[in-house]
C-alpha cells in the first residue's frame, strides 16, 4: 500500500543525511544502555526488603526485561538509521497509524473470539472450530509486523515535534529521544503492608500470568510475608525504549507514550532520580506523567488527528461493565473508600478495615464495576495517580500539590522544569504554599 519508489506522491526525501541518522542510532544505543541500569517510572524495581522476600515467590515467572530491551532496540535501531517517518508525507503518516489501529482492532476481536471458542461448553472441539480463525490471525499477526514499526515511528516524531513546540527539547530534540514499542505488558506484583497504604515493592510478571496463577501468588506472598499484595495490570512501562500495550484507542495511546516519555525526562532530572525515596515522590512522579501524558496526547490528536480530538477523555482506573444506577459516580465512591479504610488502619484496626474493603468491593460490582480485589496494595498502586481529584488517593495531600503546581504554571514547560528539580514533598508545599 505504501510505495517507496518516486512516482508516489506519498513519498518524500528523508530528512536527514545517512551520518546523522548513523549518530542518532549510536545516541539511541547509549540511552538505551543507561536506563537499562537505571529504569525510570512505572518499571523502577528497587531492592527492598520487601521485594527480596518477596522474590522468593515470583522468581519463576518474572519478566525478562533483558530479552524484551533487545528485541525492542533492533526495531528502534532499524527505525533510526532508516528515518522511516520522513518518507511519507504528512496525509500518508496519518493513514498509516489509522491502519495500524483499525487493524489492531480485528486483531483484539479475533483473539477474543478465540479466547472464547476455547471457553465455551458447547465447543466441543475447539482446535477444529478455530482452525481458520488461526489462519486468519496469523496473517494478520504477518501484516501487524510489517505495519507496526512504521505506525510507531511516525508517532515517535509527532510526539517529538509536539514536544519541540512546547520548548521540550535540548538542541532541538527531546531528551531522551521519544522511543517506545507496542507489545503484551507485563503484569505488576505491588506490596503493600497491612497496617497502612504504602506501596513497598513492585515486581514485573510474565504478561501471560493466567488469572489463576494471580490469585495463587497473591496468597503465597500475603500468608508468608503478612502483607497485602495484588497483581495488576500496567497500560505503560517507563524502560527504554518505553513498553505500551496494545490498544484501538488513539487518545489513550498517545497519552501513555507521552507518560512513559515524561517518566524518562524525569529520571535525568531529582524528582525521577528519586522516584522511589518516599511514598510522597512516587506520587509526585505519577502524577506529574500523568499531567503531561494527558496534556500533550491532547496536542498530538488535535494536530494530527483532529477528526478523534473532539472525543478525547481521561481514562479512569476502572471501566463500568453495565452501571446499574446513572447517578453513581466511581471516583467519590473509591474516594469514600480510601478515606475510611485510612481511619481504621489508623487506629490499629486492620481486621475491620480489609472486612469493609472487600463489602465495598462487592458494592462496587453490584454498580458495574468488576474489581477483583480491593484491599491496601489496590490503593497502594492506583492512589499514586491522582492527576483528577477524588479517587484511590483519598486525602492524600499530595496530588492536590501537584495539581495546584499546575494550575499556577503558565504553562506546561514552565510546570516540568519546576517540579522536576524537586526532591522532596516539602519543596512541592513550599512552592505552592500561598
Amino acid at each position: 500500500m505504501f510505495q517507496r519508489d518516486g512516482g508516489d506522491a506519498n513519498v518524500i526525501i528523508p530528512s536527514m543525511p545517512w551520518y546523522i541518522r548513523l549518530l542518532r542510532g549510536v545516541e539511541i544505543g547509549l540511552y538505551a544502555i543507561f536506563f537499562a541500569g537505571l529504569l525510570g517510572g512505572s518499571s523502577l524495581l528497587v531492592t527492598t526488603e520487601p521485594s527480596e522476600a518477596a522474590r522468593r515467590y515470583t522468581r519463576s515467572v518474572e519478566f525478562d526485561y533483558v530479552s524484551w530491551t533487545l528485541e525492542a532496540f533492533g526495531v528502534k535501531l532499524d527505525q533510526v538509521v532508516l528515518d522511516t517517518p520522513f518518507y511519507f508525507n504528512e496525509s500518508a503518516r496519518h493513514q498509516i497509524v489509522v491502519d495500524y489501529l483499525h487493524m489492531m482492532d480485528i486483531i483484539l476481536s479475533d483473539e477474543n473470539q478465540l479466547n472464547l471458542m476455547y471457553t465455551d461448553p458447547q465447543v466441543h472441539d475447539p482446535v477444529a472450530a478455530s482452525a481458520n480463525l488461526r489462519i486468519q490471525l496469523d496473517r494478520l499477526y504477518a501484516h501487524q509486523r510489517q505495519l507496526a514499526p512504521l505506525a510507531e515511528a511516525v508517532l515517535q516524531e509527532q510526539i517529538s515535534a509536539t514536544l519541540a513546540n512546547l520548548g521540550l527539547t535540548t538542541g532541538g530534540q527531546p531528551l531522551p529521544p521519544v522511543l517506545f514499542h507496542i507489545s503484551p505488558l507485563p503484569y505488576n506484583l505491588i506490596i503493600s503492608p497491612r497496617d497502612k497504604i504504602q506501596q513497598d515493592a513492585a515486581i514485573s510478571l510474565a504478561p501471560d500470568l493466567s488469572v489463576e496463577k494471580q490469585v495463587t501468588l497473591e496468597s503465597q506472598v500475603d500468608s508468608g510475608l503478612n502483607v497485602s499484595s495484588l497483581v495488576v495490570p500496567v497500560g505503560g512501562i517507563g524502560s527504554y525504549p518505553t513498553m505500551v500495550m496494545r490498544t484501538t484507542a488513539l487518545d489513550w495511546l498517545s497519552d501513555t507514550i507521552a507518560h512513559e516519555w515524561t517518566h524518562n525526562w524525569l529520571t535525568l532530572q531529582p524528582l525521577g532520580l528519586n522516584y522511589s525515596t518516599s511514598p510522597e515522590l512516587h506520587t509526585m512522579n505519577e502524577t506529574t506523567a500523568d499531567i503531561s501524558g494527558h496534556e500533550i496526547g491532547v496536542l498530538v490528536l488535535k494536530r494530527y488527528y483532529p477528526e478523534l480530538a473532539a472525543a478525547y477523555d481521561l481514562q479512569t482506573i476502572s471501566q463500568p461493565l453495565s452501571p446499574t444506577r446513572a447517578d453513581f459516580n466511581f471516583n467519590t465512591e473509591m474516594h469514600t473508600t480510601r478515606v475510611h479504610v485510612d481511619e481504621l488502619l489508623a487506629q490499629d484496626k486492620i481486621t475491620e478495615a480489609e472486612t469493609y474493603m472487600e463489602q465495598r468491593r462487592q458494592f462496587f460490582w453490584q454498580n458495574g464495576y468488576a474489581i477483583r480485589k480491593l484491599n491496601q496494595a489496590y490503593f497502594a498502586f492506583y492512589g499514586a495517580y491522582a492527576d483528577i481529584p477524588g479517587g484511590a488517593a483519598g486525602e492524600d495531600p499530595v496530588g492536590p500539590a501537584v495539581r495546584a503546581l499546575r494550575e499556577q504554571s503558565a504553562t506546561l514547560t514552565e510546570f516540568l522544569k519546576t517540579i522536576a528539580r524537586m526532591d522532596s514533598f516539602q519543596q512541592l508545599q513550599a512552592a505552592v504554599s500561598p
